[in-house]
């Protein structure tokens, strides 16, 4: 007895989780600092000595000089930001075999958001819900949401049909200790890693298994199809239509009398369709979110919660014991506002030519910026306490009216907010009364007059809810978060795998993160006085880097080439004692880079496609991002929301395997592309004739062409379209042909500038 108890006292003092400091990826990084930082004063001082010259011996007019200048010294603030990342990069460890038992374990709310099933699959957005019921933690404190922002009849049938299939899923998962617990990746995936594989009853089992899930399938399938039909209306629809919250399995008699026999708990399952009307802002996915809080908050208000997007499923179960490692550590918990996985996907080739995998922010920064006080929150995949959203509880001596102004007029969602209060578990006796009060904290009505989106809940007035929510929520409030990725991805989606999609999110994700850095809260003014500067550092690099990139990029793909053109040197000659600056600089951020790639697992051609890549966002979507934020910023555009496609086209997903760019996107990303392809084709050749045939003057013309040759060989992928591949994905050439003739039209004007 006495030994057992000694065996758990010392089990209770062994730590949850430990960090690691990346020691030697921290000697490196503050190492380049130091150099990447003296090449730079010195580019500088060389620019800057330029205007103490008599304005007969410049080399190059005024205008161009100042633009180059500009450029390289936005890309160096831009470089200054990003030190934050690569300051103190940590890892960390969990060890959930010593969490306390199940009984004593917290409950979980999970979060899954869809809005359009033409958009988002259903079969795929039911394989998230059965994963996340799937997870392994106790049936009794797991509670699953699913909102449905397109109100569609289809997506309430596949999660009535979901409920069904569970009731097998679930007790198989846990019978047999399944790791991978989304049935479509599961039963598409040969190579399982099973426990059991070998064992009879569980061949039997799985095929029984099998069989019932493609029955699930074929139905929503066959219902999905009939639904396309009937439901054309399908875009009216979605902007407005009634609340609607309906708790899934409870007058199935069937499955209640098969969960009695035997004697399987099931999580509670519950649809949610926010009211939505055209003469009310639905504030996007952060309106969504705050609905699922307030009804959760009434029937199950777990004290943390789950965010999923609806292609993320669960990969692997532990997930939510994993991120309790952290939660209930007394040592962290009262501050501790969130836990972020990582996000991964499934269908990512191998070359990864749109770098969809997102591998600098999810492999890099966030290491650096959980040295910090945690990396910012990532839209899905986070496990956050649902205090550190509210902001206050309800405690004696705070005003009723000013809860009520704050919160809204729900007395049952104010009871809520107590601390420890916890409705019992949903039942019959309690459904009607919960679920019209639900519908009420679901209506589009509701948060008049109050404080959500402003003060409570998930930030509004950004496309990007996620970054506002965390830096101005909760880092600036003090909480803090903390990042782990385990060996075994936990969550794993579907990713962009199209040129055409990967712009069009990046648009949306340039101009939520602009919004942000032009409006009060940029994080270099209002983070400061509330946060450490570093990490205010970090949050402005991340909100400010599409206007950081596009301005300078256009330059340098433009300036030079038209001072080429034009024999006007803008960087020293190769003999010149300051032409090493700038070779040194050129180096130093591009070794920068590869390193980065390399030690995080990459290779040499992934370097060259996120460089690729890299410039083509840089030239279109976070352009258009940053002048979209920019005209929402004077009143002249509105802010739009685009659900991201995830229905896979065959012959865009065979260009993406084969690493062919499928350029079937619209003209006003390619334009800029083939404008730019042109002036450099153009400016390497006939700069390179010029100054090694007739003039002579290659080595001040030297760095102009190198560029040109530079942006020409990284971006061949556009040339290839353009000249070269006859498929269905390349540019077309009508674009071409406009593209040159615009050039045309243009390069005489800029003659003219650049001579006076």
């Amino acid at each position: 007895m006495r030994a057992n108890k000694a065996m758990e006292k010392q089990q209770n003092s062994l730590p949850l989780h430990v960090s690691h400091v990346k020691k030697s990826s921290l000697i490196i990084n503050r190492s380049l600092v130091l150099l990447h930082f003296t090449s730079l004063a010195f580019l500088v001082y060389y620019r800057v000595s330029y205007f103490f010259q008599v304005s007969n011996a410049r080399a190059a007019p005024l205008l161009p000089w100042l633009l180059v200048f500009a450029a390289e010294l936005l890309l160096s603030f831009q470089w200054l930001l990003g030190i934050a990342y690569r300051w103190r990069p940590i890892s960390r460890t969990v060890f959930p075999e010593r969490l306390p038992e199940a009984d004593q374990l917290p409950g979980i709310d999970v979060f899954i958001c869809t809005a359009d099933p033409t958009k988002e699959p259903t079969v795929e957005v039911m394989n998230t819900v059965l994963s996340a019921m799937a997870l392994d933690y106790p049936p009794e404190k797991l509670h699953v949401y699913l909102s449905d922002d397109g109100g569609a009849s289809i997506t309430l049938l596949g999660m009535r049909e979901a409920w069904k299939f569970a009731r097998w899923w679930l007790p198989f998962c846990k019978r047999f200790g399944v790791k991978t617990i989304c049935p479509e990746a599961y039963f598409s995936d040969p190579e399982n890693d099973d426990v059991d594989s070998g064992n009879a009853a569980f061949i039997v089992e799985r095929e029984k298994i099998k069989e019932k899930y493609t029955e699930f399938k074929e139905r929503v399938t066959r219902a999905t199809e009939k639904w396309g039909l009937e439901n054309e209306g399908i875009s009216r629809r979605s902007r407005d239509h009634p609340s609607v919250v309906e708790v899934i399995g409870e007058s199935d008699n069937e499955a209640a009398n098969q969960e009695q026999q035997i004697n399987n708990k099931m999580p509670l399952l519950v649809y949610v369709a926010r009211e939505k009307r055209p003469s009310h802002p639905h504030n996007f996915k952060a309106g969504a979110l705050n609905v699922l809080l307030r009804v959760s908050g009434v029937m199950s208000n777990s004290p943390y919660i789950l965010m999923l997007d609806c292609d993320m499923y669960c990969n692997d179960p532990t997930s939510a014991r994993q991120a309790m490692c952290f939660h209930i550590d007394p040592k962290i918990s009262s501050s501790l506002a969130f836990v972020q996985f990582p996000q991964k996907f499934h269908n990512i080739s191998q070359d990864d030519i749109y770098d969809s995998q997102l591998r600098y922010i999810f492999w890099s920064l966030w290491y650096g910026m959980d040295g910090l006080k945690g990396p910012i929150v990532s839209g899905t995949n986070f496990y956050m306490k649902r205090g550190a959203l509210y902001s206050v509880s309800m405690q004696e001596g705070i005003d009723l009216t000013e809860l009520k102004n704050s919160f809204g007029p729900s007395n049952e969602f104010l009871k809520s907010l107590r601390q420890n209060s916890k409705p019992s578990r949903y039942d019959n006796d309690s459904s009607s009364t919960l679920l019209q009060e639900s519908k009420f904290l679901a209506s589009c009505a509701y948060e008049s007059n109050s404080k959500w989106g402003e003060k409570v809940g998930f930030m509004y007035h950004s496309l990007v809810e996620d970054y506002f929510t965390g830096f101005k929520q909760l880092h600036c409030k003090g909480w803090r978060s903390v990042y782990l990725n385990p060996e075994r991805p936990q969550f794993l989606g579907t990713s962009t795998t199209n040129l055409n999609d990967s712009l069009v999110q990046g648009t949306r994700w340039s101009s939520g993160l602009v919004q942000v850095a032009i409006s009060k809260y940029c994080p270099l003014i209002y983070g400061p006085p509330r946060m450490s500067l570093l990490e205010s550092m970090a949050y402005a690099d991340l909100g400010m880097f599409p206007l950081l990139n596009c301005l300078p990029l256009w330059c340098f793909a433009t300036v030079p080439q038209l001072c080429l053109l034009h024999g006007i040197p803008l960087y020293p000659e190769v003999s010149s004692s300051s032409f090493p600056i700038f070779v040194f600089v050129f180096l130093s951020a591009l070794s920068k880079h590869l390193y980065e790639v390399l030690s995080t697992g990459g290779s040499i051609k992934i370097w060259r496609n996120e460089q690729r890549i890299w410039m083509i966002r840089a030239v279109t979507c976070q352009l258009y991002g940053s002048l979209n934020a920019i005209m929402h910023k004077l009143g002249l555009a509105e802010a739009s929301f685009s659900a991201t496609n995830k229905v896979a086209d065959d012959e865009q997903v065979k260009l993406y395997g084969m690493g062919k760019f499928d350029f079937r996107t619209s003209k006003m990303f390619l334009a800029p592309l083939v404008t730019i392809i042109l002036l450099n084709i153009a400016a390497f050749v006939c700069g390179a004739i010029r100054s090694t045939i007739i003039t002579g003057d290659w080595d001040k013309m030297f760095v102009q062409i190198s560029l040109s040759f530079y942006v020409l060989v990284m971006n061949y992928a556009i040339i290839e379209g353009m000249i070269v591949r006859k498929d269905n994905g390349r540019i077309p050439p009508s674009v071409t042909l406009s593209s040159a003739l615009l050039s045309g039209i243009f390069l005489p004007l800029v003659s003219i500038i650049l001579r006076h």
